[in-house]
């Protein structure tokens, strides 16, 4: 499972953020991008010795301070079935007989009777 598809499945979901200094955040996940970039909204953030909390309406916090990310395990539930359904789905339309290149039964079984003589 690739993480930003799990940030993107995530969001509107609460989730816990921690940074490589040891502060945490605890929000709604609103939008992620391809970095890694987070933007949290009714925000509660706790200092990195757990001594102060903070309440904020919105924070972003960028991809490269992220130490981790926690999400409910409903989530990466519904992640894993949604992988696992489009890969059966996949596997379902790859076909198999006659699906390949050229569409024929292979060694010259589409051009009857090109080539000698015929």
């Amino acid at each position: 499972m690739l993480p930003l598809t799990l940030l993107t499945a995530a969001q509107n979901k609460p989730m816990l953020v921690e940074l490589k200094s040891g502060e945490t955040f605890n929000g709604h996940l609103i939008a992620c991008d391809s970095y890694m970039n987070v933007t949290l909204r009714e925000v509660y953030q706790t200092s990195a010795d757990g001594d102060r909390f903070w309440r904020l309406p919105e924070v972003y916090l960028r991809g490269n301070t992220i130490k981790y990310v926690r999400v409910a395990d409903q989530v990466l539930d519904e992640v894993k079935e949604n992988q696992a359904r489009e890969r059966e789905n996949y596997r379902a339309n790859r076909g198999g007989a006659g699906g390949g290149r050229g569409g024929g039964g292979g060694r010259g079984g589409a051009g009857g009777d090109r080539g000698r003589g015929g």
